[in-house]
């Protein structure tokens, strides 16, 4: 399924250069949301979701070509710890999508009439812990225990009719294995990208090996790495794009560190034109901003490419 008949995603990635969205808790925040909740930007799927279809709208007036929704921090289990029954978070899930295509509609109307598409993200099993573990992985659950875990999410927001899955921050190479197990025959296709320091997956894996995991499957049209540093992506862009063959898809932090005592960013941020441009040279087909990076940075990204 396509946003508005617009070319399906991949054929566009075969074409040409596809701009992400940036941070969407930073446009949340930014617009005065509270955000300190386990739950994350998920909470305002239920409390404010007018506020989220804003936040998509923000960033394609800014030139992004997707956007990215709401579900990264949602899921059954994180849902049921705020008293949510299965039956409403499936349809909070759904909405997440919904606001993506809402947003989509609001756009045309306002006159954008470039292809458009809507991502369904999908975050790590450590997001719904909300104590950090999504930058360490290894959780103590082997691949069968995590496909278990993905999959009832990866089905309601396949059947909600995004034109892709965004399997994203994923710290694991043994949990990417789980999420591109857990996409096969949902019937949508699918990113795979990991979070990275170093040279090397948050849980410490070389990543040509865990790139490797999915060259094969088809499910999966683009192959990267988000909510890491600009200087960690430059690297990364061309394993991923050696190792797979596959489109590249990065979406980076600003740069700004997090002080976890503090709760604040620190430094500056880091996040250039030049890079956008090297990306691209080395296979980046998909290219945005995570955390941090905002509409006036996504701007200078779709000016760029």
């Amino acid at each position: 399924m396509t946003s508005d008949n617009s070319p399906g995603l991949a054929g566009a990635l075969a074409a040409g250069t596809i701009v992400l969205d940036g941070g969407l808790s930073n446009q949340l925040a930014a617009a005065g949301h509270d955000l300190s909740d386990a739950l994350w930007s998920a909470r305002l799927l239920a409390d404010r979701p007018e506020a989220i279809a804003d936040a998509h709208l923000a960033y394609f007036e800014a030139g992004a070509d997707v956007a990215i929704t709401a579900s990264y921090q949602a899921t059954f289990e994180g849902f049921a710890e705020r008293g949510i029954d299965r039956t409403e978070a499936a349809r909070l899930l759904t909405l997440s999508v919904d606001l993506g295509r809402d947003a989509v509609r609001r756009a045309r109307a306002a006159g954008i009439g470039r292809p458009l598409w809507v991502a369904a993200s999908a975050g790590p099993y450590g997001a719904m812990l909300a104590d950090g573990s999504e930058y360490r992985g290894r959780y103590g659950l082997s691949v069968a225990e995590l496909e278990r875990f993905h999959r009832p999410r990866l089905e309601v927001l396949a059947a909600a009719g995004p034109d892709v899955l965004a399997l994203e921050t994923v710290p694991d190479a043994e949990e990417a294995a789980a999420l591109l197990r857990a996409v096969r025959g949902l019937g949508v296709p699918a990113w795979l990208s990991y979070s990275v320091a170093d040279g090397r997956t948050r849980a410490g894996q070389p990543l040509a090996e865990a790139f490797a995991l999915a060259a094969d499957v088809d499910e999966v049209i683009a192959v990267g790495v988000n909510c890491c540093t600009p200087e960690d992506a430059d690297h990364a862009v061309e394993i991923a794009a050696r190792v797979t063959g596959k489109p590249v898809v990065v979406y980076p932090n600003s740069g700004e560190v997090w002080d976890a005592r503090a709760r604040s960013w620190t430094g500056r941020p880091t996040f250039t034109a030049e890079q956008v441009a090297r990306w691209r040279a080395a296979g980046a087909r998909l290219i945005g901003g995570c955390c941090r990076v905002g509409p006036e940075a996504i701007a200078r990204i779709a000016r760029t490419v």
